[in-house]
């Protein structure tokens, strides 16, 4: 009856017209920054961040998630059409879906594709609305030390982003030390500044997102994406799978919205990895698995239902423990502190309107989104077309706007140039950004946390460990480092056995 009740409170709320439209316009621009590759809801979200100060919290929520959530859906377009994923977990539709699409079943591919994340989505949603509460009750058991563990455990989560997950954790350290820039908030004193009167306040997270997202992905992409080659016309009819197409696809699609659901709801993990542990997952249960790279449809149904049911769980720590689900999830994150709105267990009881509010639109954006990539496939492939220097000035412009008008000084537009050009150079050195800004997000927040959990316990760190919840977190917490260190220690020497044997040979 709860459940029901809450619903009820969610669709007094998602329905009203302005929540309509602002769901309509987040997963339409979803959608349509996922089909353009090189760019990401990450980017998007940076762009439409500042906008979200003259809109409701509620609304600039909704269309926010719906750009997340839409360019999932959209991801996979150009993935599977021209081999270049839209964002970082459509990367896995590219190993089936191109191969489908060179086999004259890209029609095929991309409707099974659109299914697929609807479901997923579907799925996400159905545990959002039944272990939100759970989680939230938790919550409230929830002190300073055990937020602090939480918070150190998605750091650690967070450096496994990279390859290398030294480097991953050289970006939460980088991340870390530039949240620190600006007014202790404890003392009142100005650090690390360096005589700029303007970062006193600290370094804007809007510049600071769309800099190592935005401009750095423009630098890196500018010359290297080609549409030239999509030419081909697809029809209604050509698109509809086959009974066989639907009984292979059904089952991993079942799989990878279950694998999808559970990632999604750890802290600091992501779209990315539930997709490739979805694919991984089907190969290896498959009973021919040399057909997974030359078109299998289950190597695309399965990614597609696990990387959109991990962004709709993803919400679940956002929104439950105000810990991030993933990078993306840290931006959003973001938002709701800009707007005076501080996720943790209290958000369900403190603002059923908003929380409740945001499922029903949530369920909403994702019928929306199937009635857009259906039947406006060809239009999402016509843009695809457009070329990229016509493309990036304009989102460079956006950026400018977008970013002098949060304070309108122009040192944030310095700023967000410099931290793009840094952003670049991280790349070309193979250093993942995106750890960066989750360490940057929740820097504050653990510093906050560490300095009253010691106040509390009169600067006894044994509080840490006295307290159950917190324990626990913490063993976690090493056993994942222990994880982190074996796994890099066990590729290195099957690197080296590999090297010695090819020098033998």
């Amino acid at each position: 009856m709860d459940v029901i009740a809450n619903l009820g409170i969610g669709l007094q709320a998602a329905l009203t017209p302005t929540m309509l439209w602002y769901c309509f316009v987040g997963v339409l621009l979803g959608t349509f920054i996922g089909v353009l590759p090189g760019i990401g809801p990450l980017a998007a979200i940076s762009l439409l961040l500042p906008i979200t100060y003259y809109i409701g919290p509620d609304v600039a929520i909704v269309m926010l998630a719906g750009v997340y959530y839409g360019a999932q859906y959209g991801g996979s377009t150009a993935a599977i059409l021209l081999r270049l994923p839209g964002t970082a977990s459509s990367a896995v539709a590219c190993i089936d879906g191109n191969p489908m699409a060179r086999n004259g079943r890209a029609g095929v591919a991309l409707f099974i594709t659109t299914i697929a994340s609807f479901a997923g989505a579907i799925t996400g949603l159905v545990i959002l609305i039944f272990f939100s509460p759970y989680i939230a009750k938790l919550g409230l058991k929830f002190g300073s030390a055990e937020y602090f563990a939480l918070m150190l455990l998605g750091l650690v989560a967070a450096c496994t982003f990279s390859d290398s997950p030294l480097k991953g954790g050289a970006m939460v350290v980088l991340g870390l030390l530039l949240s620190m820039i600006g007014t202790d908030v404890n003392t009142g004193v100005i650090r690390y500044t360096f005589g700029f009167s303007e970062l006193s306040s600290g370094l804007s997270l809007v510049a600071l997102a769309m800099g190592i997202f935005g401009v750095a992905d423009i630098i890196r992409n500018i010359n290297t994406i080609d549409t030239s080659g999509l030419s081909e016309r697809f029809t209604m009819r050509s698109m509809l799978p086959s009974r066989e197409d639907w009984r292979l696809s059904l089952p991993s699609m079942a799989r990878g919205s279950a694998i999808g659901s559970f990632f999604g709801t750890l802290p600091g993990t992501g779209a990315s990895i539930s997709s490739f542990m979805a694919y991984a997952t089907e190969k290896k249960i498959a009973k021919q698995p040399e057909r997974f790279g030359n078109g299998a449809i289950e190597g695309v149904a399965a990614p597609e239902a696990a990387n959109n049911a991990s962004a709709q769980t993803a919400f679940v720590p956002t929104l439950t423990l105000g810990i991030p689900g993933d990078i993306t999830m840290a931006l959003i994150l973001g938002a709701l502190i800009i707007h005076g709105i501080t996720p943790g267990p209290q958000l369900i009881t403190t603002e059923p309107e908003l929380f409740w509010g945001l499922i029903i639109s949530f369920i909403i954006g994702n019928i929306l989104l199937v009635l857009f990539n259906i039947p406006m496939i060809g239009v999402w492939i016509s843009l695809l077309k457009i070329p990229y220097r016509l493309l990036y000035p304009t989102i460079l412009i956006f950026i400018s706007v977008g970013v002098f008008s949060v304070s309108n000084s122009t040192f944030d537009i310095y700023t967000v140039v410099g931290i793009g050009v840094l952003g670049y150079l991280l790349t070309m050195l193979r250093f993942d950004p995106a750890p960066l800004l989750l360490g940057f997000i929740l820097g504050p927040l653990m510093e906050e946390h560490f300095r009253r959990a010691m106040l509390l316990s009169r600067g006894n760190l044994e509080t840490f460990i006295e307290r159950p919840i917190s324990l626990t977190i913490l063993i976690i917490t090493g056993l994942a480092v222990c994880f982190i260190i074996a796994s890099s220690v066990r590729r290195r020497l099957q690197a080296y056995k590999t090297d010695k044997e090819s020098h033998v040979t």
